[in-house]
C-alpha cells in the first residue's frame, strides 16, 4: 500500500472511530499480489461512499489468501488462479463446505521484455521452451546473441501456478529462474535488464513492452488487450476471483455486488485489468 493510500485509510478509520458508539463493519481481502492494487482501489472507493465499512487489504500471494480462507482469518481471499482439489478438501475438512467462487475481473498474463528487446512476438511453445531451459540464448528466437535472464514469481502465487500449467503444461521451471516476491518486483527486474523476460497481469506494465503471443506457430499474434481477452483469442487469458467459505452476507455481499457491478468494474478497467463476462 502506498503512503497516500496509507494516509487516506487511516484519516477515514480515525474519523470514524471519533464517533461516539460507532463500529466499524469490518471486512478483510487477503491474497493474489496481482489484485492487491484493485483491491485497494475497490476498497477505498467503497469505503468512502459507505462510511460505516472498513475493508482491509493484503496480499502475500494467491495461495496465502486460499490458506487464510481456510484458517478462517479472512473473510475474502483474492486469487488469480482456480481454487485446486486439495485446497476444497481442506475447506470442507475445516467448514464443512467448498467454498464459493465469484469471477470479479479479466486479466491477461502477459510476457514482459525490456524495451530494447527486438522481438515483437512468441509462441506459446518459444516461451515455454525458455522457461523450461531448452532455449538460452536470444539469437536462437532471432534477436541478440545473449543469454535470456529468467524472471519468475514464487510458487505461492497464482499466477506462478497458471503460468506452469497453461504455458509449461506443467513442466518444471528451469533452476536458472530467478524467483521475485511479486508482479511489481518482476516488471522493475525486466525493465532494468536488457536480457530478461518475465511475465505477470497485464497492469503492471510500465517501463517495458508487452510481447504479443501466439497460440502456435500458424496462429495470429494477440497482445493482451480487451478485445483479444475478452474473446479468448489471447493465448494466456484468465478469470481473476473472490472466494468466500459460503454464499456471502450482510456487507461483505453488498461490497461483492458493487464490484461486480458497474462502478466496480468500471475501477476494473481504470487500473488495467478487463471486466467480467456479463
Amino acid at each position: 500500500m502506498t503512503a497516500t493510500m496509507k494516509s487516506v485509510f487511516a484519516g477515514i478509520l480515525c474519523a470514524f472511530l471519533s464517533v461516539p458508539g460507532w463500529a466499524a463493519q469490518t471486512i478483510t481481502i487477503k491474497g493474489s499480489d496481482t489484485m492487491v492494487i484493485l483491491n485497494q482501489r475497490w476498497a477505498e472507493t467503497y469505503m468512502g461512499k459507505n462510511p460505516g465499512v472498513v475493508i482491509q487489504v493484503t496480499g502475500g500471494g494467491s495461495g496465502t489468501g486460499i490458506t487464510a480462507l481456510i484458517n478462517g482469518s479472512t473473510d475474502i481471499c483474492a486469487a488469480s488462479r482456480p481454487i485446486n482439489q486439495k485446497e476444497k478438501s481442506a475447506l470442507q475438512q475445516r467448514h464443512n463446505t467448498t467454498g464459493v467462487e465469484i469471477s470479479v475481473a479479466r486479466d491477461g498474463v502477459a510476457i514482459y521484455l525490456n524495451e530494447s528487446n527486438p522481438l515483437k512476438e512468441l509462441t506459446l511453445a518459444q516461451v515455454k521452451d525458455i522457461y523450461t531451459g531448452k532455449i538460452t540464448n536470444w539469437k536462437d528466437l532471432g534477436g541478440e546473441d545473449a543469454r535470456i535472464i529468467l524472471y519468475s514469481r514464487e510458487n505461492n502465487s497464482g499466477t506462478y501456478v497458471f503460468f506452469k500449467e497453461h504455458v509449461l503444461q506443467n513442466r518444471d521451471f528451469s533452476p536458472l529462474a530467478q524467483s521475485l516476491p511479486g508482479t511489481a518486483a518482476v516488471v522493475n527486474a525486466v525493465a532494468r535488464d536488457k536480457r530478461g523476460i518475465g511475465y505477470g497481469g497485464s497492469a503492471y506494465a510500465k517501463g517495458l513492452k508487452f510481447c504479443a503471443v501466439k497460440a502456435d506457430a500458424a496462429s495470429p499474434a494477440f497482445m493482451p488487450t480487451e478485445e483479444s481477452i475478452a474473446s479468448g483469442e489471447y493465448p494466456a487469458s484468465r478469470d481473476l476471483y473472490f472466494y468466500t467459505r459460503t454464499d456471502p452476507q450482510g456487507e461483505t455481499k453488498k461490497f461483492i455486488d458493487w464490484v461486480r457491478g458497474a462502478e466496480g468494474q468500471k475501477i476494473v478497467n481504470k487500473v488495467g485489468y478487463f471486466p467480467i463476462k456479463k
